[in-house]
């Protein structure tokens, strides 16, 4: 089953519906609401694109202005409240993304498919820097989901256990890989070195298109 193609495709725009089935809010309070959430890990928020996705949510009738206040001399507060249309557009787009998985195309991945071009050993301590990294972000998020677990439930707090995980998961692939390079055991890692080192294809590997037997 493939995702239908939507009139917004930003995940904020997601969030904000979400987010106003709660109450009407706010652009400001909004950004402040899902800051406080931890959800800023996940999403990417900033106030002027906020402000957009607001307007272009109210343009496709997926949310209106429930309510002015003013204050004194101060400014406006224009409050925002999510419509039917917008209440149904989440609940089908929310639907789609946990049911559907998409193929994404992780740049890691990506350089993962490539990196025969470089030696097993320097492709070996790349990959031991990567793991470092990876350990230390890990204890960040771990650190920060504790925190929040003080003050909002696990419900609201998923998405970065589910960050943690990955995050956690990709070290121990990251761990085992780089040391299965150092000791050899990776079937064809003699070739690829015997390669970058003699410059001469190897026999037991499919020749590049054309026969060229030289360095990629």
């Amino acid at each position: 089953m493939a995702t239908k193609r939507r009139k917004l495709g930003n995940p904020l725009a997601l969030a904000v519906m979400v987010l106003l089935t709660e109450r009407p809010m706010h652009p400001y309070e909004i950004a402040q609401t899902l800051r406080r959430r931890g959800k800023d890990t996940s999403l990417k928020i900033n106030y002027g694109s906020l402000y957009t996705v607001v307007q272009n949510l109210e343009k496709h009738g997926f949310v209106e202005v429930a309510e002015v206040q003013r204050q004194g001399n101060r400014p406006e507060r224009t409050l925002y409240g999510i419509t039917d249309a917008g209440r149904d557009e989440a609940t089908e787009w929310l639907s789609d993304l946990l049911a559907v998985p998409v193929q994404e195309y992780p740049i890691f991945e990506s350089a993962l498919s490539l990196m025969a071009v470089l030696h097993p050993d320097e492709v070996a301590r790349l990959l031991e820097d990567r793991l470092d990294t990876l350990v230390v972000r890990a204890a960040g998020v771990r650190g920060g989901l504790e925190k929040l677990y003080e003050t909002l439930p696990r419900l609201f707090l998923v998405e970065t256990e589910y960050k943690l995980h990955m995050i956690e998961a990709e070290a121990a692939w990251v761990r085992g890989f780089f040391a299965e390079i150092r000791s050899g055991a990776l079937p064809g890692v003699k070739e690829w070195r015997a390669f970058h080192d003699t410059g001469e294809f190897p026999e037991e590997y499919p020749k590049p298109e054309g026969g060229d037997s030289g360095r990629p």
